[in-house]
């Protein structure tokens, strides 16, 4: 039964330290305890307490190494644990952790039609959920249950949180049982042939980034219609020994089905080439161990696919520009809303990045060298109105460095920290380690 640890409304000492805990309000119960939202000196706080049957000294244990440890990122994407506490008044233990603000919304709340992030925002939460499993794997930890249910997004900023943290295996150290949500698992995972890794956790990325992006699972189509009973035999046998891809052009038999499927099919039209070409890549190749896409392609990706957004004069969606299409069109694409013709000003190519340059477009320092990096907190360049006319464009300096700017056939300008150059097709810009040229 939910709401029988802690008596809400009361006040329970913790210890270390005899810390007076208020027990504000009950936020929810999993499988392994119940959750508060608790005030401690003053400040809110998250606590959650275990049950039983999940409060074991090597949870504890795990628990106290990831307080030692501490997050993998330096700023809040991960609700870690903080605290490990027990009260003489209540049976076992739990831990304290950041509260999750109400701003957060579940992937759950987008597939139900409750929020509805825009493109831009879908790229952010997808390339910053690359990042910090990718920082959690570096570290050498292992997630082993990434799923739509702990992960959170503000659907205006794209910040995002990942919850439930006491389940990361540490190295060196004894698994904390949980093995994932059979949804998200790996195919191995499924068919009991592994435990929980990195390698299983980039398969669980893969699936998450696919619900995000197409709001439905990779490998639910036809054949999962056919199913009358979607029982645990069934799904090891979707899931597991013979997962097919609902897009694998090697293999129509799983397609999604119109009147079922239709997100899928719908979101499939939308997205660029290269992107759908790492999806069929993460769950055909993917399905096998040691075969996936890693978190730092995933990033890339994500990074490169909100360069492509362009919005639609005519009713102002976000359609993406796909270099490998519409470069053979004229530079315009059509709108995937109301099938209107959406002209592109300018794309402004460096190296192999092609960006799309809006009213809005800014540039960071990943476009500015040719090694990554993606820091995404300050732009170093970012387009800019003309003052005395609107419709004319320049990209302005942001940077330190100064650029060099030039025709194929005209001298350098010099182009320093807070200058603006005038945008034109055949301007060719010399950001220092890396070039590029207007289209």
């Amino acid at each position: 039964m939910w709401n029988q640890l802690l008596p809400v409304g009361k006040t329970i000492v913790l210890q270390p330290g005899g810390i007076r805990c208020v027990v504000d309000a009950f936020l929810g119960s999993g499988g392994q305890g119940e959750v508060y939202r608790v005030v401690i000196q003053g400040k809110e706080k998250a606590l959650k307490w275990y049950f039983e049957g999940s409060a074991t000294p090597q949870q504890e244990k795990i628990l106290r190494k990831l307080v030692d440890i501490g997050p993998p990122t330096n700023s809040n994407e991960f609700l870690w644990p903080e605290m490990v506490v027990t009260s003489s008044s209540v049976k076992h233990f739990g831990y304290v952790m950041p509260l999750r603000e109400p701003r957060f919304k579940g992937i759950v709340d987008m597939m139900r039609g409750d929020v509805h992030p825009s493109f831009q925002v879908v790229c952010i939460v997808a390339r910053q959920l690359a990042h910090c499993y990718w920082s959690l794997h570096n570290r050498g930890f292992c997630y082993r249950d990434i799923s739509f249910s702990n992960v959170f997004f503000d659907s205006n900023t794209g910040e995002i949180l990942i919850c439930d943290n006491d389940n990361v295996s540490i190295p060196g150290e004894a698994s904390a049982g949980v093995i994932g949500t059979q949804r998200f698992m790996a195919p191995e995972i499924v068919r009991g042939e592994a435990e929980p890794s990195a390698d299983t956790d980039k398969y669980s990325l893969a699936v998450l980034l696919f619900y995000l992006l197409f709001v439905h699972h990779p490998l639910e189509g036809k054949r999962e219609l056919q199913i009358h009973c979607l029982d645990e035999q069934a799904m090891t046998k979707l899931f597991g020994y013979e997962p097919i891809f609902i897009f694998d052009p090697n293999d129509d038999s799983n397609r999604p089905v119109p009147g079922y499927h239709d997100n899928a099919i719908e979101f499939w039209k939308v997205y660029p080439t290269f992107l759908k070409r790492l999806f069929i890549r993460a769950f055909t190749e993917g399905l096998k161990p040691n075969r996936r896409v890693g978190e730092t392609e995933w990033r890339r990706a994500f990074a490169h696919l909100a360069d492509c957004i362009a919005y639609c004069q005519h009713c102002g969606r976000e359609n993406f520009y796909d270099d490998e299409v519409h470069s053979r069109q004229g530079a315009s694409l059509l709108c995937w809303k109301c099938q209107q013709r959406v002209p592109i000003p300018f794309i402004l190519r460096i190296g192999k990045n092609v960006v799309v340059i809006r009213h809005d477009t800014k540039l960071y320092p990943y476009h500015m060298t040719p090694f990554p990096n993606y820091d995404f907190q300050q732009p170093v360049a970012e387009v800019s109105p003309h003052p005395q006319d609107p419709s004319r464009w320049g990209l302005t300096n942001r940077g330190a460095q100064q650029w060099t700017a030039k025709s194929r056939d005209s001298s350098p300008i010099a182009v320093p920290p807070g200058k603006t150059v005038g945008l034109y097709k055949g301007l060719i810009l010399d950001f220092g380690e890396v070039s590029g040229v207007v289209e």
